[in-house]
């Protein structure tokens, strides 16, 4: 039997990010006893994936990035552009590999932090605490008891909500022979495709150097695609878009982000909290997640040195998630054009106050201003309708295809 104050279930973003902050994470302070248990390799662990987020400059995982952009732009179905920065923020990106080995790096200097690998079988509740039934990849079953459990593997059914729209995307690291990109300019949003009837899509373009970019076919509707049809729809941008004849993609990755009105539970017993996505971390408007864990993960850690019950703070506030749960249903009936939408936010509002009200930072006077540049009747019929919707419970399915693949084709 192990002992630990401190059990973190999962080394995801979520799980990786709680143990940085509770080793320190660059603020001092005592680490208490923590036990963060991984998924064995295999199909449970996820595969590399990349998380963007926009921040000043400066910030704790700065040395990790991949890249970082100083303009954003966003295109209409159309072609017309809005380009700005959104100074003094940065939009980043953040590739999982750098992130673990940069965690990974200022863990392994702390003699109270244990790393084990296996499946968790179950959680029970003890009273003043709670005991893990782990087993190995390789070995006898094993149990582990801690005061505090944080539990961050994903949830397969979703709490019950009004509205629940998909965000599924298919990502390609691709490399062309000629330069196509501009590298100081983050695409953001480009809706230069073909848009389901409930919902929106577009295309997510990043570019690492002129010759290197990732370019991600994203989706917001009720249905995930098969392989075929988000194969087809990046060859068709990369074709018709960026007039690109050769091009070879390196690799490939591939999610499904849950989008809900739904309230997540962050504790499901006295000593069981949930922190990331299952926590409620994740943007329902728009899938953003990882700034919301590090925001979660400091409270948590800083009530752990205070003594304090740690309960994960709400990730966004009832009014953030109130205006989600009306934009949600918007796009879900298809009373709005998220295309028309988002564009037209963008053509409206500063770069840098619509990226702080996407993350819930913006004063209660900027969200009216802001709110008054959207649909205002479509929108206002939408909140009136909320209250008399039922609730139910939605089933998340697994993403088709395999994330973080190694390609091993050109296209051409």
């Amino acid at each position: 039997m192990l002992d630990t104050q401190i059990a973190i279930v999962g080394a995801g973003a979520a799980g990786l990010s709680l143990a940085y902050h509770l080793a320190g994470g660059g603020s001092g302070g005592r680490t208490p006893s923590v036990v963060l248990v991984d998924a064995p390799a295999g199909p449970l662990r996820p595969a590399e994936r990349t998380w963007c987020f926009w921040e000043e400059p400066g910030g704790a995982f700065d040395s990790a990035l991949t890249a970082a952009w100083d303009i954003l732009r966003v295109r209409a179905p159309d072609g017309a552009a809005v380009a700005a920065s959104p100074a003094p923020l940065r939009y980043k990106m953040l590739r999982s590999t750098s992130f673990e080995s940069l965690v990974g790096d200022r863990l392994a200097g702390e003699p109270n932090v244990v790393r084990l690998d296996g499946v968790v079988e179950n959680i029970r509740e003890l009273g003043r605490g709670a005991e893990i039934h782990l087993r190995p990849q390789a070995g006898q079953p094993r149990a582990l008891r801690a005061r505090w459990v944080f539990d961050s593997r994903p949830l397969r059914v979703l709490p019950p909500g009004r509205t629940t729209l998909l965000q599924h995307f298919r990502g390609w690291f691709v490399t062309t022979d000629r330069p196509a990109f501009d590298p100081r300019v983050a695409d953001l949003m480009d809706f230069r495709t073909p848009q389901p009837a409930h919902g929106l899509s577009f295309v997510y373009a990043l570019p690492m150097s002129p010759c290197q970019a990732l370019v991600e076919y994203t989706e917001f509707s009720r249905q995930v695609l098969d392989d075929q049809g988000y194969d087809a729809a990046l060859r068709r941008y990369l074709s018709h878009e960026l007039a690109l004849e050769r091009y070879e993609v390196t690799r490939v990755e591939h999610g499904v982000i849950p989008m809900t009105d739904a309230r997540f539970p962050r504790r499901t017993s006295p000593s069981v909290f949930r922190i990331g996505t299952a926590g409620g971390a994740t943007r329902p408007s728009t899938g953003y997640t990882f700034a919301a864990v590090q925001r979660q993960a400091c409270a948590i850690a800083a009530a752990c040195r205070q003594g304090r019950t740690p309960r994960p703070p709400a990730a966004h506030s009832p009014w953030s998630r109130a205006m989600d749960a009306v934009l949600l249903r918007a796009l879900h009936t298809g009373r709005v054009s998220g295309a028309e939408f988002f564009t037209g936010l963008f053509r409206q509002v500063p770069m840098e106050r619509l990226l702080r009200f996407l993350d819930g930072r913006t004063s209660t006077r900027e969200d009216l201003s802001i709110g008054l540049r959207t649909p205002v009747r479509p929108m206002l019929r939408t909140a009136l309708e909320l209250p008399l919707l039922p609730k139910h419970r939605a089933t998340l399915a697994r993403s088709p295809g395999t994330t973080g693949r190694p390609a091993d084709r050109k296209e051409n």
